[in-house]
């Protein structure tokens, strides 16, 4: 199997950009989102050995200790397993009929599914959360107001926010189905809306929600978690209004 340190050919021939360093994706989350892309674009196959921990640890200038943490958030979706002295192996199988509604799928249908998902995300995890599931949403709150005036950090930041949050639930099915939103959102259709949309002024403001959100999920106040939840999705969705029309 090649490594990922460089442009690499999948399966179906077409090269793959090499896998950012951990900075440009956001912790073991965006690790693990990156190469979550790689086993769906076909550079790594179903039963293909993925690097070792050592070697990812090389190419993402982490730990170990992060890619087990990656790893382990691969496994939870579904898309590897890892054998004990053995490596780990995906065991994800492509469903074409996937990939062709995420690219048919608009940001207004997709504002839509989250305002289904993203309540209930906020019940499960006040009521589900452990102690290292808060901690972990507040890493990624910490990288997500880092981002203030870059909007693709920002844009990647957001996601592994939202992933975190969904993680919260220790629902594996709400966190698969969180990937699937996240994965979508990195289509052309979003990147053309991304910069209209977000200013410094606009991420400062998704920022204080996220803050807002983490603080009513960390003290379980669910009235306030979900008050939140829907004025960011609200906000959200008035932002890609906006940005159609121009």
């Amino acid at each position: 199997m090649a490594s990922p340190t460089a442009t690499q050919a999948s399966h179906s021939g077409r090269n793959v950009p090499r896998i950012p360093d951990a900075a440009d994706v956001g912790g073991s989350a965006g690790i693990a989102a990156q190469l979550r892309r790689s086993i769906l674009e076909g550079v790594y196959g179903f039963s293909d050995r993925l690097p070792a921990e050592r070697q990812l640890a090389e190419t993402f200038n982490v730990s170990r200790g992060t890619i087990r943490e990656a790893l382990r958030r691969l496994e939870e979706l579904g898309m590897v397993t890892r054998e004990i002295g053995s490596g780990t192996f995906v065991t994800y199988r492509e469903f074409a009929e996937q990939a062709a509604i995420a690219d048919v799928t608009s940001p207004l249908e997709l504002i839509d599914v989250r305002f289904g998902i993203e309540p209930q995300m906020v019940r499960l995890a006040i009521s589900n959360a452990t102690a290292i599931d808060i901690e972990r949403l507040h890493k990624a709150l910490a990288r997500v107001e880092s981002t203030q005036n870059n909007p693709e950090s920002f844009t990647l930041a957001d996601s592994e926010f939202h992933l975190s949050l969904a993680e919260c639930t220790r629902n594996r099915l709400m966190v698969w189905l969180y990937q699937l939103i996240n994965e979508t959102r990195t289509h052309s259709q979003w990147a053309s809306m991304k910069d209209r949309i977000l200013t410094s002024e606009r991420i400062a403001k998704y920022n204080a929600q996220h803050r807002q959100l983490y603080n009513a999920i960390a003290s379980r106040d669910i009235d306030t978690a979900l008050a939140t939840i829907y004025e960011h999705l609200d906000l959200a969705r008035t932002d890609l209004i906006g940005a159609s029309r121009k």
